[in-house]
């Protein structure tokens, strides 16, 4: 992913996705074992970038149904797994159950200033630009559960508003549809302005 300039995909991102797919579903009051399997699918969810980043949803439930078969994993919760990361990209991804819903809500959330790895702000492309003016990104649920919001701060400078829907107005279409499979309505929120 650094040789092809995309920002980052390690283990900073795929935590947080973690951390925020199991805060989704720990407050939707999942039980306690989906969590930990949705955990598991957040964690291997950009596992197929090894292959290439083109189709890397398919490639990565390929390559993670092999690890997690030969761990020995239950075929229901493989299959879950294996499911939620195919799922995943918004390029062909479908919020099919409730877990691929959160992992592509949380996936689909993780933009801030730390993933662009390239310094040289005068050599930003869009993605660069973007991803940079993000000062704060925030996503919650609120207490009757019928909102889930992802607050987002831009610093304009280096970034318009517009230039942020041009590259994500695809992802925030799939958080829609997965929110709706959580029974929840997705919100936008950047500036404080609330956009869907």
């Amino acid at each position: 992913m650094l040789a092809l300039g995309y920002t980052e995909h390690s283990f900073a991102h795929v935590t947080k996705v973690a951390d925020d797919v199991k805060y989704i579903l720990s407050t939707l009051g999942f039980p306690e074992r989906d969590i930990e399997v949705a955990c598991i699918a957040a964690f291997m969810h950009d596992i197929g970038n090894l292959v290439n980043r083109v189709d890397h949803s398919q490639s990565g439930a390929i390559v993670a149904f092999r690890i997690l078969d030969k761990m020995g994993m239950d075929a229901d919760e493989l299959a879950t797994v294996v499911t939620a990361i195919g799922n995943h990209d918004e390029g062909t991804g479908v919020p099919v159950n409730p877990i691929a819903a959160a992992l592509i809500l949380a996936d689909k959330s993780d933009v801030r200033r730390s993933r662009v790895r390239n310094r040289d702000v005068s050599t930003f492309d869009i993605h660069d630009r973007v991803n940079f003016s993000v000062t704060e990104a925030q996503m919650r649920i609120d207490e009757d559960r019928k909102n889930i919001y992802l607050n987002i701060n831009i610093d304009t400078k280096y970034s318009s508003v517009m230039e942020y829907f041009e590259i994500f107005l695809g992802r925030m279409l799939l958080c829609r549809k997965a929110a709706e499979m959580l029974s929840l309505q997705f919100k936008l929120v950047i500036n404080g302005h609330p956009l869907l």
